[in-house]
């Protein structure tokens, strides 16, 4: 027998697939995300561009500009859970995130029900990033009057289409995303220097909006859950989905260092970007304060106002391909969890919605699933004038219900496995960071849940649990045995 200690170690891409193996499937997707795909793919889903395109008017009619405070607070916050979920996806690198980890770290039942969570999640920011879409960036762009009909026509398109990519090849789908990325990366830094000039070189603003209440209510502002608190719902909405990267894990080169990393960062330059171009457009607001605020566009006039319809459209155009580009992250995110749950099948029908037919490719039925789901929600409010408002409280609600469980999962099982040497590890601050997921969870769950603002998204999400029974129902008197087996091996193996 040859000594150990002089054969030579696995190539990254062999010792990551020996995680698939060992957790007793077959890697069927080719590795095709590095360090920046991988950190694209969660910046991608966060897309500030996306998040404060469509709620910087919610933030300016509930609080005022001074709102834009509580996005740095929802950073630090954010940041705090991404590293929690780090430890999680270095410890199980596999397809389905949450779904995979409440599978093997408590049981199949309760991971069955993270997964349905999470797929209805997924459906909800899949429906308010696509509908953000056509409302606040197509429309205008294009000059067209949005109502709320052709708004849902046209979100339905841009869902087949972006399905139509995912089944179509990942490295185009990774390309288009990457390139989505460095286009807004570019257009909102140099946006944010432009209207910075334009306020401080023209006049043609004013930083006393960053302490302005706007037309929102002065009393109790700063008081428990008053005006102030609704304003979370700018960093509430728009600082999730980071972990996606680690929904594509089967497709990333050494996930177990990629991804906990592209993770944490996707968050952290989100968050400084997000906070000067927030400080700008804030001052650019100038003295139109009332007329913005009762805008259904705010951002694109801010931009024309201050520097010009030519860049306002440049803007726009950028704005269009990176909200594009999200939808695509999170629909590709969705059909990936779809995926990992029939691959053991918690599904029904799962073994049509497991097959992949190229390695480059996306998982055909799984996709038009995850599409469909989405579409039919869309159409059923094509009369809605204020839909896009729902899904925004929707797509708030979700991820902090998944988060807060997450975190909980974690706290609940960290003693049922030891970390390998490979893993991801927080060693001294690892409680600290914990204890800091939970305060910021538990704040942020108060104020999505306590004021009737947010009823829309309780009913959604109250909603989905009911369907989640029924479809649970079935899969217990259809498919017990798949819902109840123990999935792969033990998490020490893998």
């Amino acid at each position: 027998m040859s000594d150990p200690v002089t054969q030579p170690k696995p190539a990254v891409a062999d010792e990551a697939d020996a995680h698939v193996a060992n957790a007793g499937y077959k890697q069927q997707f080719k590795r095709t995300l590095g360090r920046f795909e991988s950190f694209a793919v969660a910046f991608s889903f966060i897309s500030i561009t996306t998040g404060l395109f469509s709620t910087f008017g919610v933030v300016l009619n509930s609080s005022g500009p001074a709102g834009i405070w509580t996005w740095p607070i929802a950073t630090v916050g954010t940041i705090l859970v991404a590293l929690v979920y780090g430890m999680l996806a270095s410890r199980i690198p596999l397809s389905g995130f949450s779904y995979q980890w409440a599978s093997r770290l408590a049981n199949p039942v309760v991971g069955w029900w993270f997964g349905w969570v999470s797929f209805a999640f997924l459906t909800s920011v899949t429906i308010s990033v696509d509908y953000a879409f056509s409302q606040v960036a197509l429309f205008p762009l294009l000059g067209w009057e949005y109502d709320p009909l052709k708004g849902a026509i046209a979100t339905a398109i841009v869902m087949v289409l972006q399905a139509l990519l995912i089944i179509w090849s990942t490295p185009i789908l990774t390309k288009i995303n990457n390139a989505a990325v460095g286009a807004e990366l570019i257009a909102m830094i140099g946006l944010t220097v432009m209207i910075a000039i334009a306020v401080i070189a023209a006049g043609n603003g004013d930083i006393g909006n960053w302490t302005a209440t706007g037309v929102a209510p002065t009393e109790g502002y700063f008081g428990w859950l008053g005006p102030f608190m609704m304003a979370f719902l700018l960093g509430a909405y728009t600082l999730v989905g980071w972990e996606s990267a680690a929904n594509l894990s089967e497709e990333t080169k050494n996930p177990k260092k990629v991804i906990p990393a592209a993770m944490v960062r996707s968050v952290l330059v989100s968050g400084v970007v997000g906070t000067l171009f927030l400080m700008a457009i804030s001052a650019g607001i100038g003295g139109d304060l009332e007329k913005i605020s009762a805008s259904t566009s705010p951002v694109a006039d801010i931009i024309g106002r201050t520097v010009g319809h030519t860049l306002e459209v440049v803007m726009l155009v950028v704005v269009c391909v990176a909200i594009f580009a999200c939808g695509l992250v999170i629909m590709t995110s969705n059909s990936r969890l779809i995926y990992a749950m029939a691959r053991d099948g918690r599904i029904p029908f799962a073994e049509t919605f497991t097959k992949v037919p190229r390695s480059t490719g996306g998982p055909i039925w799984a996709t038009v699933l995850a599409a469909a789901a989405s579409i039919l929600v869309t159409l059923g409010f094509y009369a809605n004038a204020d839909a896009l408002a729902g899904f925004l409280g929707a797509g708030t609600l979700m991820p902090a219900l998944l988060y807060a469980a997450t975190v909980i999962l974690y706290i609940a099982t960290r003693r049922k496995f030891t970390h390998s040497p490979d893993d991801f590890q927080l060693g001294k601050w690892e409680w600290p960071v914990v204890i800091g997921a939970c305060i910021w969870l538990t704040v942020e769950l108060a104020i999505l849940i306590i004021p009737e603002a947010f009823r829309v998204a309780q009913y959604y999400a109250i909603g989905t649990i009911l369907l989640g029974g029924v479809v649970f129902a079935i899969l217990w008197f259809t498919r017990r045995d798949s819902l109840t087996s123990e999935v792969g091996t033990d998490v020490s193996q893998l």
